[in-house]
């Protein structure tokens, strides 16, 4: 007589309420398994592990003015929430283009997507960089709309295998794209203490840039090299203690500034947003709409001149008077919502 029985084997048990390994998580990262769970995470003001919470959503929303029948780019796709909302707006008629560099991250957003229905007729998303605008609309024509969240998305900062944060140990990476380009830590090997306080300036206005990339030069031409997050913190949290009398919330602020100007010197984040800011105007159809959400004053300094030099040629017919920020009550609930700028332009 045959044995029919199953060996069935026990699923890993979630550790703790609150578990601190991202790896962990998988309830968090798993957000149309586990609604109850994401729930619960949200309702804390806290962003799940693996997803993003899409910020300004109605105020984007209100500026781009969709309707059934568009053609429009969200050209940073991220996690797609801001996706799902234009594609409600849309309802089945139109058709959305959405582009992402991130070859780990973009294929399960596809994935989450489709699952909802939103397939290749109403869909199309392209790995490209979205500087690459004009290969849009060579395929799409020119477009109703245009949104870009200039933003590292949440589920790249929580990884620790990327790089991003300060608060977990993992490679001094920080591309958003790791198949191509040099690695932060690749590139602090290259560079020279003059070039590296220049980047620490230009890119996060860092007031210790110089005593910073001494340091940080230093270290590595005493053969220690920096290949991970904490090792980074570690120079820098060390070389302020010594030279400065900072406390403890301004030390943060000076490790993440420093974060994020090897970001965007890795990913070439300025270089690719001023092509983007460039052709933009050519993208559009007229009366086209663009809303561009920038997360700090560099982005927000070339968005804000772009707007103003193509109004001033009556190239835009309207630019934002000012900047759009997050309710408070959206800042309560989701604090990365805080650095928030929105600007918007219409194409004459």
């Amino acid at each position: 007589m045959q044995n029919n029985e199953t060996n069935f084997t026990r699923r890993e048990r979630y550790k703790g309420t609150h578990p601190k390994a991202f790896k962990d998580k998988y309830k968090e990262q798993s957000p149309l398994q586990y609604a109850a769970d994401i729930e619960k995470v949200m309702a804390q003001g806290r962003t799940p592990a693996g997803m993003h919470r899409s910020i300004c959503v109605a105020e984007i929303l209100n500026i781009l003015q969709i309707i059934p029948g568009n053609i429009g780019l969200d050209a940073t796709l991220g996690y797609g929430g801001h996706s799902v909302e234009i594609l409600k707006c849309l309802n089945g008629s139109g058709k959305l283009f959405a582009t992402d560099i991130d070859p780990f991250e973009l294929p399960r957003t596809q994935q989450r997507l489709v699952a909802l229905g939103y397939n290749e007729h109403i869909l199309a998303i392209r790995q490209i960089n979205f500087s690459a605008i004009d290969q849009v609309v060579y395929e799409a024509g020119l477009l109703n709309f245009v949104l870009a969240d200039l933003g590292v998305s949440s589920m790249q900062i929580d990884n620790p295998d990327r790089g991003f944060s300060i608060k977990v140990a993992g490679p001094l990476d920080l591309r958003l794209n790791p198949q191509t380009g040099l690695s932060a830590a690749t590139l602090l090997k290259k560079i020279s203490a003059l070039k590296l306080a220049e980047l620490f300036i230009n890119n996060a206005d860092e007031p210790y840039a110089e005593i910073l990339a001494a340091a940080i030069i230093k270290n590595i031409a005493e053969g220690n090299l920096i290949t991970t997050t904490t090792h980074l913190k570690t120079i820098i949290t060390h070389t302020l203690k010594l030279n400065t009398k900072l406390g403890a919330d301004d030390v943060k602020k000076t490790c993440q500034r420093c974060f994020q100007a090897l970001r965007i010197a890795v990913n070439n984040e300025f270089g690719v947003l001023d092509t983007f800011l460039q052709k933009l105007p050519d993208a559009l159809q007229t009366g086209g709409r663009v809303a561009i959400m920038s997360f700090h004053s560099g982005e927000d300094r070339r968005v804000k001149k772009s707007f103003q030099t193509f109004f001033r040629a009556g190239i835009y017919s309207q630019i934002a008077p000012e900047i759009i920020r997050a309710t408070a009550a959206e800042c309560f609930a989701n604090p990365r919502a805080k650095s928030a700028k929105l600007r918007w332009a219409i194409k004459a």
